[in-house]
């Protein structure tokens, strides 16, 4: 596992990118970990450009997991998402009559995949998922960032 940290830590931010990319879509890997690897000695990267890296990455990593709800394709679904019925079926209720804005909760771990694949199944306005699922990737990613940075001028 370290090896692969490795890989996408000496790729900077076109790393950080590639991994919050692949912890987005429906492959399981901590981004965060990465963030804060970036982020202290010895890589010590600038915090807004990683902000932006890791928030447009799990963006498009999401997006992909949207546009596997679309298609439609439960098989599918629970194959390569690893979705499973109860879990989509949780995920709508929670999203039924919210709407497209319940994409801001996409950051939820383990959770976030269901909700982005229910609203793609439920075809929700994609402009607005869009839109909500970056505001909720980035809050996350500033909180952690900013904690990271915190508690690294303790010591």
């Amino acid at each position: 596992m370290d090896a692969f940290i490795d890989f996408f830590l000496q790729w900077g931010y076109v790393g950080l990118f590639v991994a919050s990319f692949i912890a987005g879509s429906v492959v399981p890997l901590s981004s965060e970990a990465i963030v804060v690897a970036c982020l202290v000695p010895p890589l010590q990267l600038n915090p807004w450009w990683c902000l932006v890296a890791a928030t447009l990455g799990n963006v498009a990593g999401g997006t992909t997991c949207y546009w596997l709800g679309t298609l439609g394709n439960l098989e599918w679904i629970e194959r390569y998402a690893h979705v499973k019925q109860e879990k989509l079926d949780r995920a709508q209720r929670f999203i039924q009559g919210r709407g497209a804005w319940m994409g801001f909760f996409a950051f939820i771990p383990l959770l976030g995949t269901a909700i982005t694949v229910a609203l793609g199944y439920m075809r929700a306005h994609w402009p607005t998922v869009l839109l909500s699922m970056t505001i909720g990737k980035a809050l996350r990613y500033a909180a952690l960032i900013w904690g990271t940075l915190g508690v690294a001028r303790l010591f």
